[in-house]
């Protein structure tokens, strides 16, 4: 295991393992994290498996963890890494099982003393109207055309038949659609587990929340986008389901036997990887595209049902109006500087979101003066933060945190926390709730997670992003 004598100390929020560290390592490993966060991220694997990613082929710069890191999947949660694009790695264990597991802010036109009255309304129907839990499937149907058609070109597809509004995806990352999906290397299982679950939540630590804007920091960057004290909001956090875990499955074993046909020396066999440029390398990404988009129309349909809900309790003449909606486990392929000069790379974002800057043509137009917004969840009970891209993540390949990260492993919060004592503290904080599950809710319980505050202050104290404001939870509804 890597102790801190192995760290070199950049400054208060960066520290490197030089790439002398151990011979194998093309690049250096960054974490960017307190001095006080630091004790705890190396109390398990992740900082090892951050070593082993930077012995990934053609990886550039140095590799990364953003501070809410964790243990993962051959890469750590939080990791981010680039490689030469076309000949460099691409890796399923880089982007993660949920393949585009994102966040989707949407803005109301209500305010909370407004909305109050009706909270516990609205949190037990869209309990009732959201599918959620382990394996559930939905209402919403296709035929196998039409999900083919889904596949091919998310989000877009599903505004255009009738489930979303005109502009929704123009605040959504890459539109909701990548171009690049193919459904060549989809296989038939994956196909089979993923019709049936569109317009779902799932389980684990997804979820629908209602959220009030409880403080601003930035009221320029706040008033673009649409964001004042007490306004509000909703939040919705669900991926790719069964579909993108298939895909992750098949790949996983395939890059295995990938490896085992070069005779290539795995550091760790849940980062086995391919050149970009091969077959496997080639099919893999255009079956994550495919998965992004399921994704992207997963959340947009969840949208539609939503605004359903809301013109049920509220009236028909309240709105809501989508804000951003990024992705925090995906691959793209994108444009930054290395040493100097403009690289096209391999950029894996697994549990990181895009952070891109004020200029920058990947952000849409009503946002490009300020920066993407960056969405970070934080736990049920705590807070969640809106923040916006800023020109140091130019440091970080264009990226940020996706969230508090986890303290604690799911088992351990099953032990630690009494359902009983989870009720009645968010009931005294004046959250309301719905589950599916006793045990998957305690496992979500805000002693599982990190300090939110915390991992803000580092990614804002870096200059990877600016705060914006800080979202305060009113209601959850998780599987």
């Amino acid at each position: 295991m890597i102790s801190k004598a192995n760290l070199k100390r950049i400054n208060d929020f960066t520290w490197e393992i030089p790439k002398n560290y151990r011979s194998d390592m093309n690049v250096p490993a960054r974490i960017y994290a307190s001095e006080k966060m630091l004790d705890d991220i190396l109390k398990d694997r992740s900082v090892d498996q951050l070593v082993n990613v930077a012995t990934l082929e053609g990886v550039v710069g140095h590799v990364l963890v953003m501070p809410d890191v964790h243990e993962g999947y051959g890469f750590p949660i939080g990791g981010v890494a680039a490689t030469l694009y076309p000949e460099g790695a691409i890796s399923p264990g880089g982007i993660g099982y949920d393949i585009n597991c994102g966040v989707r802010l949407l803005l109301s036109d209500l305010y909370f003393e407004e909305a109050k009255p009706f909270m516990e309304k609205l949190v037990r129907e869209l309990f009732d109207r959201i599918p959620s839990g382990v394996g559930r499937g939905g209402s919403f149907r296709v035929d196998k055309d039409g999900f083919s058609a889904i596949l091919k070109k998310g989000a877009k597809w599903v505004v255009e038949y009738g489930y979303g509004e005109e502009n929704d995806t123009i605040n959504v990352e890459s539109h909701g659609s990548l171009e690049f999906a193919d459904l060549d290397g989809v296989s038939q299982k994956a196909k089979e587990r993923g019709i049936n679950q569109l317009g779902t939540l799932g389980a684990g630590n997804h979820f629908v929340e209602v959220d009030v804007v409880d403080e601003v920091f930035d009221p320029r960057i706040a008033k673009v986008f649409g964001l004042d004290e007490e306004r509000i909001v909703a939040l919705i956090h669900t991926g790719s389901r069964g579909f993108g875990h298939q895909i992750a499955t098949d790949y996983v074993r395939e890059m295995l036997e990938y490896s085992v046909r070069k005779g290539q020396r795995l550091v760790d066999r849940e980062l086995a990887s391919c050149s970009f440029s091969s077959p496997e390398g080639r099919n893999y990404f255009g079956a994550m595209g495919a998965a992004a988009n399921f994704a992207w129309a997963n959340r947009q349909i969840i949208t539609h049902y939503i605004r359903g809900v809301w013109k049920k309790v509220f009236g028909d003449n309240k709105k809501l109006k989508l804000l951003y909606d990024v992705a925090h486990n995906i691959a793209k392929i994108e444009t930054h500087e290395v040493d100097g000069r403009l690289v096209r790379l391999i950029v894996h974002r697994k549990g990181a979101t895009r952070s891109f800057g004020p200029g920058s043509t990947e952000v849409p137009g009503n946002y490009r003066t300020v920066g993407q917004p960056v969405i970070v969840p934080g736990s049920m009970g705590t807070s969640s933060y809106v923040l916006a891209g800023a020109e140091g993540s130019r440091l970080t390949f264009g990226s940020c945190c996706h969230g508090a990260g986890r303290a604690m492993s799911r088992q351990e919060a099953r032990r630690e926390v009494a359902f009983t004592v989870l009720k009645r503290e968010l009931i005294s904080k004046g959250v309301y709730f719905a589950t599916k599950s006793r045990g998957g809710f305690v496992e979500e319980a805000p002693l599982a997670y990190k300090n939110v505050e915390e991992v803000i202050d580092v990614v804002t104290g870096v200059g990877i992003a600016r705060k914006v404001a800080r979202l305060r939870p009113v209601g959850v509804v998780k599987g």
